[in-house]
């Protein structure tokens, strides 16, 4: 879009309605928003001064207005060549009401676009999409699940599973035994399989559940298979684009909360027999794996949802790629590095250094179980 010199400051330039523009996140050494535009599909990241004047195009201020805001908030104004730079690349990308060629101005409806195949891939490895419209579906479960979604229903369950966590953790002799045995008999051991895929088809349901709750779109529930196993998924785009990090946070923790949820029936069970009883011991071996899948999906390393939760809950995007990039930096001896570094921020040298501190911690900790399991086996 180019303007006449004349013409530029009276410009009440506006956004296209529906853009989705998210919060502040530390991507290395810099803050950036990402802004969304959901007709297309199209995403891009942009700088802090970028989405002060963004978040400002209402059509109601002129650049002249967003030229004085901007002159107080960053001390300094921009100049035209600035403005056509801006207004150029916002109407090339179709993000302008009114810009030519851009996208439409209402964006598209929810889901799927509807060219996409319901089935791809090859009878070894694939993806089934099961509902058409997946936004519309987990609206209707979410609107049938709306009263247990309640605080006072979710903080108890909440403390359920912690309370049961600890209690299994008291007795997790018991539940190795259990699962021992319970690998020994191949029928019990396949009920048990199926009741955790079971649980992780609800896993990828709550996901669903808790981003309706917050008002955010579902683009797919489906099945995914790489033979011998499948799988269902569900992807929840546009949760990054809230600006509460605590409902980002719980949507990436819905899932492993509804796994442990799943296993306080047979917790109950489990308590009320006697030890020694068979039933017991397939109750101690179901526990054991069901609690261990919940758990180890809480680890802060991607694809887990633990690490989804992590970055939200810091404002972080990127967080393991800026971690081992932070890393490098911090290894290498050149000046240039010395210079890039010194654009981090303190906070920036606290959550990159810490996280890879973490994460070779716990690397090295998973190693020496392995290590020290396999010469059990050996010994024995």
């Amino acid at each position: 879009m180019t303007l006449a010199p004349g013409e530029l400051g009276a410009y009440r330039p506006a956004l296209r309605p529906g853009l989705l523009l998210g919060p502040a996140r530390l991507r290395g050494p810099a803050t950036v928003h990402r802004i969304k535009d959901p007709g297309s599909g199209s995403s891009f990241e942009i700088g802090v001064k970028e989405c002060f004047l963004l978040a400002r195009m209402d059509g109601l201020r002129s650049l002249d207005d967003l030229g004085e805001e901007y002159g107080r908030q960053f001390g300094r104004r921009l100049g035209e060549q600035n403005w056509q730079q801006l207004l150029g690349l916002l109407g090339s990308r179709g993000l302008l009401a009114g810009a030519p060629g851009g996208a439409p101005e209402s964006p598209a409806p929810a889901g799927l676009p509807v060219h996409r195949p319901r089935l791809e891939g090859t009878p070894l490895k694939g993806t089934w999409r099961l509902v058409s419209d997946a936004q519309a579906s987990s609206g209707r479960l979410y609107r049938a699940l709306r009263p247990v979604l309640r605080p006072a229903v979710q903080l108890p369950l909440l403390a359920l599973v912690v309370a049961m966590e600890l209690l299994l953790g008291l007795h997790l002799g018991e539940l190795g035994r259990g699962a021992w045995w319970l690998a020994q008999r191949p029928a019990l051991l396949l009920g048990a399989l199926v009741l955790l895929w079971l649980s992780i088809t609800l896993h990828e349901l709550a996901h669903a559940v808790a981003a309706q709750a917050y008002g955010t779109g579902v683009a797919e529930i489906g099945l995914h298979w790489r033979v011998p196993m499948a799988f269902m998924y569900c992807t929840v785009e546009d949760y990054p684009y809230l600006r509460s990090r605590v409902q980002q946070v719980v949507i990436s923790g819905a899932g492993a909360l509804m796994n442990l949820v799943f296993l306080l029936p047979f917790c109950a069970w489990w308590a009320a027999l006697p030890p020694g009883g068979d039933a017991r011991r397939a109750l101690s071996g179901l526990l054991l794996l069901g609690s261990a899948q919940a758990l180890v999906n809480l680890v802060p390393l991607p694809p887990l949802d633990g690490y989804a939760m992590l970055s939200n809950a810091l404002g972080l995007a990127g967080y393991a790629t800026e971690t081992r990039r932070y890393l490098g930096l911090r290894l290498s001896r050149g000046p240039e590095a010395r210079t890039r570094l010194a654009a981090y921020s303190r906070r920036a040298h606290l959550v990159y250094g810490l996280y890879g501190l973490a994460t070779a911690l716990l690397c090295a900790a998973v190693a020496a179980a392995l290590l020290l399991t396999a010469g059990r086996l050996i010994l024995h």
